[in-house]
């Protein structure tokens, strides 16, 4: 609930309890209200309903200190055209082509719009797109292939389908005397949640290559999808030379894309991880 919602509900409340009660008095010191007050709001309510108990501003636009309608324009338009631009390289950008605005200007016509961040200035870019159908040139596409790069910083994870994106992390389980240190190595399919693991006696690459070999890859060929990507995070079991690493090499082999977190995130592969 925003805070326009929340003083509208609270003066219907005071109307609807000065109604039940019969007596404005006691309505508003229960509510905290004057009279002069509940009164103004009756009447605002009686003339133009719920809308009318919108709190006004009394802030008025100094529109001779705006920009003309073309820069403003021009500004919009730059900010759709690559929406990665801040608000000092958009102003750079426009001044190369005869439109001169401070970058403290562009920020001011963004927040009229709604356009003050790289998200909303996204999202605004893919609205257009879906109502015009235009193509994406070069720049709009390093923008949004930048934020889903930022989304999978976080955590998020796009998967379309079973097969389309597995995780695989090691997890130090513990010592066992007689034994040594004892690993396991996780996998999991993103969209299904189907898991695998197997223990072993040491943290290298050859055994991360023997989990996908052992258990993921054939439990995927024999319900014969194929498994397209795998996120791991940078540890030296799953990252090394593709020429001579085994991880490196078994997913060479099976045709499989290698995606990697984002150094010192570790939610990025949260749903392994956890």
């Amino acid at each position: 609930m925003t805070t326009q919602q929340k003083l509208i509900k609270s003066k219907m409340g005071l109307l609807e309890l000065a109604s039940y009660l019969q007596n404005v008095s006691e309505a508003c010191r229960v509510m905290g209200y004057s009279r002069d007050t509940f009164y103004r709001v009756k009447k605002a309510y009686d003339e133009g309903g719920v809308e009318a108990l919108q709190e006004k501003t009394r802030r008025k636009p100094c529109i001779k200190n705006r920009v003309s309608e073309e820069v403003e324009k021009a500004v919009v338009d730059l900010a759709l055209e690559d929406p990665s631009l801040g608000q000092k390289r958009a102003s750079d950008t426009l001044r190369q082509g005869g439109i001169f605005i401070s970058p403290a200007g562009v920020r001011s016509v963004w927040l009229r719009h709604g356009l003050e961040i790289f998200k909303k200035r996204l999202a605004a870019l893919e609205k257009l797109v879906a109502d015009t159908g235009q193509v994406l040139t070069e720049a709009q596409l390093r923008a949004m292939e930048r934020a889903k790069e930022e989304k999978t910083a976080l955590g998020e994870i796009e998967t379309e389908h079973v097969g389309y994106l597995g995780s695989q992390d090691t997890y130090y389980v513990g010592t066992i005397k007689g034994v040594g240190r004892i690993y396991q190595q996780t996998f999991i399919d993103t969209f299904a949640a189907v898991g695998f693991a197997k223990l072993y006696t040491t943290k290298h690459p050859i055994n991360a290559a023997d989990m996908l070999n052992d258990r993921v890859i054939p439990f995927f060929e024999e319900q014969g999808i194929p498994l397209l990507r795998v996120l791991t995070d940078r540890g030296t079991e799953f990252c090394g030379r593709p020429d001579r690493h085994e991880y490196q090499l078994l997913l060479a082999l099976n045709d499989i894309d290698h995606t990697k977190t984002k150094a010192k995130h570790p939610q990025t592969n949260g749903i392994c991880e956890r």
